[in-house]
């Protein structure tokens, strides 16, 4: 599966002050693409609308149909009841259960000149880690920065990522940012055009679902 993410703002490196509030900020950014992709990918989309049944015993799944059962749910509800946390649920779309990881290829465009990619708006490596932690769950609420969760709209909240552990490689081509500033704009803001590749050496789909 490969999709592109866009971001278009402040990227602070990771030891400014009120990085958790940038981290989730950014987030929220994401999350309503990766909803997008929920709904328009023929696979996801699969997922979110057929319901099945869930075994308490060995978590083994069962489609509704066949057991005739009123408590089936969609895959996409039950991957987000298992990622319940910060007053929210959240559907990672690489986790840790089912083996997936991804590749990033990231064009980052900046107005730096040639040659300033270290100096204005921090390093490039700091940078990148508030990036990758935005793109993954928030491992507590001091994560959220305190934002609240918009229960209407942010539950369940779509991110790429259980755990930035599963970006299995990164590319990063960077370039100078010639669009004029706009008035809402800042020097330092990025565009980010972020490629990504989602695998898994064993199994993309496991019955025709992610797992």
């Amino acid at each position: 599966m490969e999709f592109r993410l866009i971001y278009r703002g402040a990227l602070p490196s990771g030891d400014a002050r009120g990085a958790p509030r940038e981290k989730h900020r950014i987030r929220k950014e994401f999350h309503p693409q990766l909803r997008e992709l929920w709904s328009q990918d023929p696979g996801l989309h699969a997922q979110s609308k057929q319901r099945f049944l869930r075994s308490d015993v060995d978590g083994t799944i069962y489609p509704a149909e066949y057991e005739g059962q009123p408590f089936a749910k969609t895959w996409l509800e039950w991957i987000a009841d298992d990622h319940e946390r910060c007053g929210t649920r959240f559907v990672p779309l690489v986790s840790n259960k089912g083996g997936f990881s991804c590749a990033l290829d990231i064009l980052f465009l900046r107005r730096d000149a040639p040659g300033g990619l270290l100096g204005s708006g921090g390093d490039l490596d700091n940078r990148l880690k508030v990036l990758f932690d935005a793109l993954k769950m928030p491992g507590s609420n001091d994560e959220l920065g305190g934002y609240s969760i918009d229960a209407a709209n942010e539950n369940p909240f779509f991110c790429l990522l259980e755990d930035d552990r599963l970006v299995s490689r990164v590319s990063v081509t960077t370039d100078r940012l010639i669009k004029p500033l706009e008035h809402n704009e800042k020097q330092d803001d990025v565009f980010l055009v972020i490629h990504v590749t989602v695998v898994n050496p064993l199994a993309i789909f496991a019955g025709g679902r992610l797992v």
